[in-house]
């Protein structure tokens, strides 16, 4: 069994203007992951849940300035970027970037090959790739296509959990994927993320505006995120209490 834990975490967004002051975010977060845990974290626009996903993995626009995150005793604010996705930390982007001139089947048997220490042989690969792409509807020329260039808002999503299907870490940071999905690619999604879970026993923390999901991916806990911390913790009854009366009763 793996462990994700988020102590005390502060961030602020550093200003991209200069003589600006930075903006503090995260105001002191505090919250455990265990392996096979889905996590749910809902919240209104601008409380912080995308500043989480991007702290977590080390986007150098957000300085951490208290706190400790913990992956197996590991401290991954120590640590570079692929030094966490390395040590098994997987996120999934709100708005997925485009790599032009980096074909996608390339791009992710690098990625596989760095996470195994060693790149998988060709004819295993092509059997493994073909095997999760064609679990996602992907088309086959996909992999000839640069990274997310030209890919619709539901084939990014798509390539996102095809990629977490393959890398398999410890732990899953899915930042609103299901924005910009319509419902047949809402289930296809859903089905990638629970498979992901039922063949590694992952742990996922999924940051959503939405109860719609969550009727797909079934949260063990649910999370209120207001003002750059926890709120309010529940079961997934209380994604109910948000879609049918809002934020407010909790954030007031």
């Amino acid at each position: 069994m793996s462990t994700l834990e988020i102590k005390n975490l502060h961030a602020q967004v550093l200003p991209s203007a200069e003589g600006a002051e930075p903006i503090q975010i995260l105001k002191g977060v505090n919250l455990t992951i265990n392996s096979g845990e889905t996590h749910a974290i809902m919240g209104p626009n601008g409380s912080g849940k995308s500043t989480l996903a991007y702290t977590l993995s080390g986007h150098p626009k957000y300085e951490v300035t208290e706190g400790e995150v913990l992956l197996d005793g590991v401290n991954l604010l120590d640590l570079e970027i692929d030094e966490r996705a390395r040590e098994g930390l997987f996120l999934a982007m709100q708005y997925p970037t485009e790599v032009p001139g980096v074909s996608s089947s390339n791009f992710m048997r690098t990625a596989v090959g760095h996470v195994r220490g060693e790149a998988p042989a060709l004819r295993d690969w092509v059997k493994e790739v073909n095997a999760a792409r064609e679990a996602l509807d992907i088309d086959k020329s996909f992999g000839e296509r640069s990274v997310n260039e030209g890919f619709s808002g539901g084939e990014k999503k798509r390539h996102e959990i095809m990629q977490l299907g393959l890398l398999k870490p410890k732990f899953a940071v899915l930042d609103e994927t299901d924005s910009g999905l319509d419902v047949d690619a809402l289930r296809i999604v859903s089905e990638g993320v629970n498979r992901f879970q039922e063949e590694t026993e992952g742990g996922i923390l999924l940051i959503t505006h939405y109860k719609r999901i969550l009727n797909y991916v079934k949260p063990d806990y649910v999370h209120v995120f207001s003002n750059g911390h926890i709120v309010k913790t529940g079961g997934a009854e209380l994604a109910d209490a948000l879609e049918a009366d809002g934020y407010e009763q909790f954030i007031a």
